[in-house]
């Protein structure tokens, strides 16, 4: 299965999201934000990073970088997208998501390993975890404070659209503590941890068995594969 990661002036952690899907059983595929061609992927990651700089807002302009015309099209025809931190601030600005990302309530770009609650496991990208299940993956931000007005946020827990939650501390000031959203799907998700960098032990958050052991991460890009290989 062919998973695209695209790369955006500024993309910061593409690297690290291709490596995630080889190390998923994925084959991953590079893409260039400036061109309108995904190269026929079956599945497409928007990383982490600053595109343009954070420039206007986070994401702002990368949402309109030729290659958005094409993922626009074809998450209408239901290609699975994982948005992770700047790519997730990217598929909001792009009308894929609801709400906004914007600066941290307290003023500090923040980055330690996050304990989520994963809220929904019926997506394309959440399938190999349960309902329920917490887990810890690295986050690092500084405007990832997710709002939405009082009626989206209504319909955003009344559809069920959160995917991830965050626990024991809200790291952002984000509403109702989201740290991820579906589409009504299920084929897109966005979040502001890095799943990407809690993949491979050694080289994870810490656990109880060793330091940097964690790999909670993997899941959401086995997800995938399982998903597109099952439909």
């Amino acid at each position: 299965m062919r998973v695209g990661v695209v790369t955006f002036p500024g993309s910061l952690d593409d690297r690290d999201a291709l490596r995630a899907v080889r190390l998923a059983g994925g084959n991953p595929v590079p893409l260039w934000h400036g061109t309108a061609d995904l190269d026929g992927v079956d599945a497409l990651i928007l990383p982490g990073g600053f595109s343009y700089g954070d420039y206007l807002r986070c994401g702002a302009i990368a949402a309109h970088s030729p290659i958005m015309s094409e993922v626009v099209a074809e998450a209408a025809k239901g290609l699975p997208i994982l948005g992770i931190c700047n790519g997730f601030q990217i598929l909001v600005e792009a009308g894929l998501l609801p709400g906004g990302l914007i600066r941290n309530d307290h003023g500090d770009f923040i980055c330690r390993d996050q304990k989520l609650r994963v809220e929904n496991a019926e997506t394309a990208w959440t399938s190999g975890y349960d309902t329920n299940q917490e887990i810890v993956i690295p986050l690092k931000n500084g405007e990832g404070g997710f709002i939405a007005d009082d009626e989206s946020l209504k319909r955003i827990e009344g559809e069920n659209l959160v995917a991830f939650r965050y626990l024991d501390i809200n790291p952002n000031g984000s509403a109702h503590d989201i740290a991820g959203l579906r589409n009504d799907t299920g084929r897109i998700v966005g979040l502001m941890p890095h799943p990407e960098h809690a993949v491979e032990a050694g080289f994870g958050p810490d656990t109880d068995v060793a330091m940097k052991s964690g790999m909670d991460g993997l899941a959401m890009f086995q997800s995938v594969l399982t998903q597109v290989v099952n439909a």
